[in-house]
């Protein structure tokens, strides 16, 4: 007898995939999340012993076979000279005790600015230089910038601002492998960052936009701007 050829249609193999793969994907995309938040809350009491920015430039080092040597040293707050601390929130984000993670003022000037072709400056919060220090690296993206708000009012909530700067003081790209207020201090000036003095901590503060390309005796215009509106602010 003849066997009849089967004629029922086979369900494609790959008919789950697509919706297995996005719930997969949410799920390795809130596990992330999740432990960046973890971090953020031990970096409440746990001093950051490296971040991605340290992690890039080192990867970057060993990918173009050059010489690469890291200066990073942790200290408080209080080890960290009053005038170099206000430079660097009169450099970087003059609200930075008023907003709660995000400069909108900032913010919708930046907007205005990229309407008219004209921008000039950034609305990057020291909230948000910390998390993109932290977690992302000096990359820029959309999705980058997405992940990055989600988990700055997570370090505004469970760090406090001291404790913001802090970390971004002593974390922060100040050159070529310096990294933090006392590091550079030390490559720069010869000295501490306790006892740096006001004009000497507003050439420092005026490179951190571009710190690989900046160099602080060359900032004399900036670090005059820094210093005025360091007396605007009372400081």
């Amino acid at each position: 007898m003849t066997a009849l050829p089967n004629t029922q249609t086979k369900t494609p193999l790959r008919t789950g995939f697509l919706p297995s793969f996005i719930r997969w994907l949410v799920f390795g995309v809130v596990l992330l999340w999740s432990l960046a938040a973890l971090i953020l809350v031990a970096a409440r009491w746990i001093d950051p012993p490296t971040t991605a920015v340290h992690s890039q430039r080192r990867l970057q080092a060993w990918i173009h076979h050059t010489p690469y040597r890291e200066r990073y040293k942790f200290i408080p707050l209080s080890q960290i000279s009053p005038d170099l601390q206000h430079a660097v929130i009169a450099a970087e984000d003059a609200r930075f005790y008023q907003h709660h993670g995000f400069d909108w003022h900032e913010i919708q000037i930046a907007a205005e600015d990229d309407l008219e072709g004209d921008r000039t400056r950034g609305a990057s919060t020291i909230t948000q230089q910390l998390v993109k220090n932290l977690f992302f690296g000096t990359g820029r993206s959309i999705l980058r910038k997405g992940a990055e708000a989600t988990l700055v009012p997570v370090a505004e909530f469970v760090l406090g601002k001291q404790r913001i700067l802090e970390i971004y003081l002593n974390v922060v790209e100040w050159g070529p492998g310096i990294y933090g207020a006392e590091s550079a201090c030390r490559y720069y000036d010869e000295t501490t960052a306790g006892i740096i003095g006001r004009e000497q901590a507003a050439r420092l503060a005026a490179i951190l936009p571009a710190p690989l390309k900046r160099r602080p005796e060359r900032m004399n215009n900036y670090s005059a701007i820094i210093l005025k509106r360091m007396g605007q602010m009372g400081w």
